[in-house]
């Protein structure tokens, strides 16, 4: 039993050498690193950096979705009396047999009655007024011709998303750069931008617009906005832009562009539903003799009805001089412009609900809305 003690006893002097000897070795190496690291940071550093220059930039851009629609993209000349007057962009968006239509901007035309296009070979072509749609700032142009142009590819708004890739293609600057790319992303969807039709301080109307930051100046107006794919989502609008305002860029979604084309294409003409009234914002009105009626209303914001024509919607309705109107459809009426956007998403012969503060108490008015030709 004794011989048996005195044999562990060695083997358990061994077990405990070992492990002092790998807690020396730990110890031993941590000196090395350490002492590596204080006498040689510099080389450790520059290792590192060699390291983050093997980062590659995998983005090659968007010149592939360039192409898809770059040859459908006009350069549009306004002329009124063979008189050259203005000049803006455009594309072509269908063909029908030997028949393109291209769509541009009413604003790029309206002064005008003669328009011809250029394209990317520098072939200049006569085109036909098919119409146009003030209120939507849309116009349709026609070609008749045996050759090929590329007909541009349209998008899909729905699936449109805010952060999405986008870029216009377009002739800024009177055409002194044609067929200019820009480039940025979707901002925002459904802006509502009030519009002057007359470039004046008052708005006339508002527009419901696809919002980017790829820049759009002078001469862009009527040209493709695209997502990546190449695809066609908006028209973008100068028209829409705000003076000094930069990086804040606007167009007509495609969609709304397309349905009143074919609108026009099919021979209908843009009537829009009328009250027959005349109308003053509140921001108009506080220094004129209508003052009173908007202190005794207590509103902040509506639209006086000035006059009422005779035997008109309005009338036939029951509103009168001097009402306030608030909402249509229930939509809050701040001013002609919204009341004028609301107005014209109904149909003549619509019957709707108009409500309308007077003398200080609000009353709803059912009325069928008409159609003389007149657009308010």
């Amino acid at each position: 039993m004794n011989e048996n003690f005195n044999m562990e006893k060695p083997k358990e002097k061994n077990v405990s050498q070992k492990i002092i000897t790998y807690i020396i070795i730990f110890f031993v190496g941590c000196l090395a690193m350490y002492a590596i690291i204080y006498f040689f940071p510099t080389s450790i550093t520059e290792s590192v950096i060699k390291e983050d220059k093997k980062v590659t930039i995998t983005d090659t851009g968007i010149a592939e979705a360039v192409s898809k629609i770059y040859d459908a993209v006009v350069v549009v000349s306004t002329y009124s009396n063979d008189r050259y007057i203005a000049s803006g962009t455009g594309f072509v968006y269908k063909q029908d047999g030997n028949t393109y239509y291209l769509l541009t901007n009413y604003h790029v035309i309206e002064d005008g009655n003669h328009v011809t296009v250029t394209f990317t070979d520098g072939s200049i072509v006569e085109t036909e007024i098919v119409g146009f749609d003030k209120y939507q700032d849309i116009a349709v142009l026609s070609i008749e011709s045996k050759e090929e142009y590329q007909v541009a590819e349209i998008g899909n708004n729905e699936e449109t998303r805010v952060g999405d890739t986008a870029f216009a293609v377009g002739a800024p600057l009177d055409n002194a750069y044609s067929w200019t790319v820009t480039r940025g992303i979707i901002s925002g969807k459904d802006r509502m931008v009030e519009v002057s039709l007359d470039n004046s301080n008052t708005s006339d109307y508002v527009m419901k617009t696809l919002q980017t930051d790829a820049a759009i100046n002078s001469g862009n107006s009527g040209g493709p906005l695209c997502n990546a794919n190449g695809e066609v989502i908006g028209i973008t609008s100068l028209k829409l832009v705000s003076d000094g305002v930069e990086g804040m860029g606007f167009a007509i979604p495609i969609e709304d562009a397309i349905s009143k084309a074919e609108e026009i294409i099919n021979g209908e003409v843009a009537n829009y539903p009328y009250l027959g009234v005349t109308m003053l914002d509140f921001s108009n009105s506080y220094f004129t003799q209508y003052y009173s009626i908007i202190r005794n209303s207590g509103l902040d914001s509506g639209v006086i009805v000035t006059s009422v024509e005779k035997n008109s919607p309005a009338e036939n309705g029951g509103m009168k001089a001097n009402d306030i109107i608030v909402a249509i459809e229930g939509k809050e009426v701040t001013s002609t412009a919204y009341l004028k956007y609301y107005l014209y998403q109904q149909k003549i012969g619509d019957k709707i609900k108009i409500t309308v503060n007077r003398d200080g108490k609000e009353e709803t008015l059912t009325i069928t809305l008409g159609s003389s030709g007149q657009t308010t």
